[in-house]
């Protein structure tokens, strides 16, 4: 598709986790694409047709986030920040604009991790020290960082762009510097393997990648320590489960909100 004249501004190629196998493949083109190239490419790939239509100008992060509500999770209440004035007494606020990374907290992942990380601060846990891997907007370890002040926080991502985003959304909840933020895979960053063993971590990603991390999560996390993860649908929680089990980790909860799942599971040899 990046060969044809003209040739679209972007790509973006999408794996759909449903075990069906399929793929999608989108382009943005500022002018009409060579429609007869791309039926061509559809024939030649086996794929099926491609579906040509014209989009108006839009500030799509404004409208985005003009369009999303508050939501409460656990004792936690994410907001956009033309939504200041609805936050109520008595909750842990976060302001939450959407972005060009992942996480407003309107997703049932986010608000997963937010409702296990409710649960287990209400049991008596207090985080020291965490990391929050493929961090997003940070919007887990800003929620961490509210509840307990005086941790260390770490968050990392492989998107330059979500820890820009991450760094803007500390600034905007008063939490400047309050959590460290690198771009790297998984904890490979040294100030990450340091900082090692956490007592908490979050992922939520996806379940390849976080059968993939596994193992370091079973090197990274402290004996007792816990770990919240999501980006699961609900069909894949046995397979994740199955993997950090066998990197020494045991099943605490299961939460299930519509069709994600999170998980949270505690290191016990």
């Amino acid at each position: 598709m990046e060969r044809l004249n003209p040739a679209p501004t972007g790509v973006v190629v999408l794996s759909f986790e449903d075990g069906s196998g399929l793929w999608e493949v989108s382009g943005y083109f500022i002018a009409p694409p060579d429609q007869a190239g791309l039926a061509l490419l559809a024939t030649m790939f086996k794929a099926h047709s491609f579906a040509v239509s014209e989009l108006p100008e839009t500030d799509w992060v404004a409208h985005v986030q003009h369009e999303l509500s508050p939501i409460t999770a656990g004792r936690f209440f994410l907001y956009g920040s033309h939504d200041a004035d609805k936050v109520p007494d008595g909750v842990v606020a976060l302001a939450i604009d959407a972005a060009l990374a992942f996480g407003t907290g309107h997703h049932g992942t986010t608000q997963g991790c937010l409702i296990a990380l409710d649960r287990l601060a209400r049991g008596g846990f207090v985080g020291q020290n965490i990391a929050d891997i493929g961090c997003g907007t940070a919007v887990l370890a800003m929620a961490a960082a509210k509840i307990w002040p005086d941790a260390t926080i770490h968050a990392s991502d492989i998107d330059e762009i979500a820890i820009e985003t991450s760094v803007a959304n500390l600034g905007l909840n008063g939490l400047a510097g309050k959590v460290d933020c690198m771009t790297c895979p998984g904890f490979e960053h040294t100030r990450l393997v340091t900082a090692a063993p956490f007592d908490l971590v979050f992922a939520n990603i996806l379940k390849a990648p976080l059968i993939a991390l596994a193992p370091d999560m079973g090197r990274h996390v402290a004996d007792q320590g816990h770990v919240i993860l999501s980006g699961i649908l609900n069909e894949q929680a046995d397979a994740v489960i199955a993997a950090y089990s066998t990197s020494g980790f045991s099943l605490t909860k299961l939460d299930q909100l519509g069709e994600w799942s999170t998980l949270s599971l505690q290191k016990t040899g």
